[in-house]
C-alpha cells in the first residue's frame, strides 16, 4: 500500500491546517509533509477525527438480505466516516453461537470495508428464558451481547448474564423495556399519543429496567451498557448510579437527539421506532446528559426495514430507522451547532468512548503519530440534503428525508486505506 498524505487538514478542527502522513497503516508524520511516490488527498482545511465507531447496528445477515447485508451495510458505515461497527444479534438464525458470530466476522473481512463485530445474543434465540453460549462466543472474538430488539426482563437471567460477563470480560448490552408495561405499545405515552389513537409506551417501562440492571450490575461487579437512552428520567437514573461508583454506560441515537413525538401527527410510519420518539423536554435532556458525559456515546441502531414493512397503516409497521450515513450531520445539528460539544467532544462520542465501551484498542486512538490511521475526514461548512434512495443501503427507510443537514464526510481511511471519498465507496 502507497504511502498517503492527507493535505491541509486540522485534526480535531484545531489551529492551522497541516499536512498528515499515513505509511503502513499508522499516522507517520503530521506537519508540513512530503514523501515521493505518496497518495494525496486534499483536505481543503477539513476536520479529521478518528474514525467513528457504532456499537449498535442492524446489519440484517443472515436471514433478512432483502433489507440489509454486510456488504452493503458495510458501505453505508464507511460512507458516513465509520470504520468499525458492532452487529446485533437479532437475525435468522439468531447470533446465540459461535457458527453465527464467525460466519459474521468472516463476511465483515471479505467485504474489508469496516471492521465488523457480532455481537452476540444473550438468550438462546433472543427467547429470554435461556442463557446463550456465552463462552463460546466470547473465545470467538465477541465483546459486546445483547437482545437488542427484546429485553432480557427476568431479573434471575439478567443477573446470571452479568455474572458471566464479569469472568469473561465482556460487555452485555440491555434493551431497557418491560414488556408487561409496553404490550401493544405503538407510541410515547402522553397527551399526544392519547389524541390520536395509538397505545402508549410509558417512560418508566425503559427507566425502571435501566434502575434494576444498575443495581444488579453494581451487585455483581460488571459492565453494564444501556441501548438507545430516550427519556429524561433514565438519563437522572444513569447520573445516580454513576455517582454510586456503577461500571455503566449508555449511548443515545440521533433520532432520539433531533425528533420528537410531533413527528406522530402524520401517521407515517417511517416515524415509528423503539424506544419511541420522544417529548421536546427529553431530547433537550438527553441533548446535556451527552454533552456532560452521564451519556456516553452515540449509537446509530441502524436498522434498515423492506418497503412493505414502512409503506403501510402503523400498527402493522415495523419499528426503526436508517442511521449509519446521517448519524455525523445530526450530531452536528443537534450537538455542535447548538455549542454542546467541541469537535474534540464529536471525536469522544462518536469514537473514542464507544471504542473503549467494547474494548477496542485499534479505534477511537489520538490523531497523533504512531497510531492507527483509522480516520475520518470531515467538511464542517458543507451542507446537503437527505434523499434515502441515494444511500448505500439496501432499504430506504430514513425520517430525515428530504432535510438539510450541516457537515459532510469527506473521506474515510481504514488502516490507512481509504474506503470512501466524495460520496463513493473506493476500497
Amino acid at each position: 500500500m502507497n504511502p498517503l498524505i492527507l493535505r491541509g487538514v486540522r485534526p480535531y478542527g484545531e489551529g492551522d491546517p497541516v499536512d498528515v502522513l499515513v505509511r503502513d497503516g499508522v499516522i507517520a508524520a503530521i506537519g508540513q509533509v512530503t514523501e515521493a511516490g505518496a497518495e494525496v488527498v486534499e483536505g481543503g482545511g477539513a476536520v479529521l477525527l478518528p474514525g467513528f465507531v457504532d456499537l449498535h447496528t442492524h446489519l440484517r445477515e443472515p436471514g433478512r438480505e432483502d433489507t440489509e447485508t454486510i456488504e452493503s451495510g458495510s458501505a453505508a458505515a464507511a460512507l458516513g466516516g465509520y470504520t468499525a461497527v458492532f452487529a446485533m444479534a437479532n437475525t435468522d438464525p439468531v447470533a446465540d453461537n459461535a457458527v453465527v458470530v464467525e460466519h459474521v466476522a468472516r463476511r465483515g473481512r471479505e467485504v474489508g470495508l469496516v471492521d465488523v463485530h457480532p455481537v452476540g445474543a444473550v438468550t438462546v434465540g433472543l427467547e429470554g428464558e435461556k442463557l446463550a453460549e456465552l463462552g463460546t462466543m466470547a473465545r470467538a472474538g465477541v465483546r459486546v451481547f445483547s437482545d437488542d430488539g427484546l429485553c432480557v426482563h427476568d431479573p434471575l437471567i439478567m443477573r446470571r448474564a452479568l455474572e458471566y460477563s464479569k469472568a469473561l470480560d465482556v460487555v452485555v448490552a440491555q434493551h431497557a423495556e418491560e414488556p408487561r408495561l409496553t404490550a401493544g405499545a405503538q407510541a410515547h405515552e402522553g397527551e399526544r399519543a392519547a389524541r390520536l389513537g395509538l397505545q402508549g409506551w410509558p417512560a418508566a417501562a425503559e427507566e425502571a429496567i435501566v434502575a434494576r440492571d444498575c443495581l444488579l450490575a453494581e451487585q455483581v461487579g460488571a459492565r453494564l451498557h444501556v441501548c438507545h437512552v430516550s427519556t429524561a428520567g433514565t438519563a437522572d437514573v444513569l447520573a445516580w448510579a454513576k455517582s454510586r461508583g456503577t461500571d455503566v454506560s449508555a449511548e443515545v441515537t440521533p433520532h432520539h437527539l433531533l425528533l420528537t413525538d410531533d413527528r406522530l401527527e402524520t401517521y407515517d410510519p417511517v416515524n415509528k421506532v423503539n424506544p419511541p420518539l420522544r417529548t421536546a423536554a427529553d431530547v433537550e435532556k438527553l441533548r446535556q446528559a451527552l454533552a456532560e458525559g452521564v451519556i456516553d456515546c452515540v449509537a446509530t441502531d441502524h436498522a434498515p426495514h423492506a418497503v412493505q414493512d414502512k409503506d403501510c397503516e402503523w400498527a402493522a409497521a415495523r419499528p426503526g430507522m436508517l442511521g449509519l450515513q446521517t448519524a455525523l450531520s445530526v450530531v452536528v445539528e443537534t450537538m455542535v451547532r447548538t455549542g454542546l460539544l467541541t469537535w474534540r467532544g464529536v471525536a469522544r462520542v462518536l469514537s473514542e468512548r464507544p471504542a473503549e465501551i467494547a474494548g477496542l484498542t485499534d479505534h477511537g486512538r489520538p490523531v497523533e503519530v504512531g497510531e492507527p490511521a483509522n480516520l475520518v475526514l470531515v467538511d464542517p461548512d458543507a451542507t446537503w440534503t437527505v434523499r434515502g434512495a441515494d444511500f448505500a443501503s439496501i432499504a430506504a427507510n430514513t425520517p430525515f428525508e428530504g432535510m438539510e443537514l450541516p457537515g459532510r464526510v469527506v473521506a474515510t481511511l481504514l488502516r490507512g486505506r481509504v474506503t470512501a471519498t466524495s460520496g463513493r465507496i473506493t476500497a
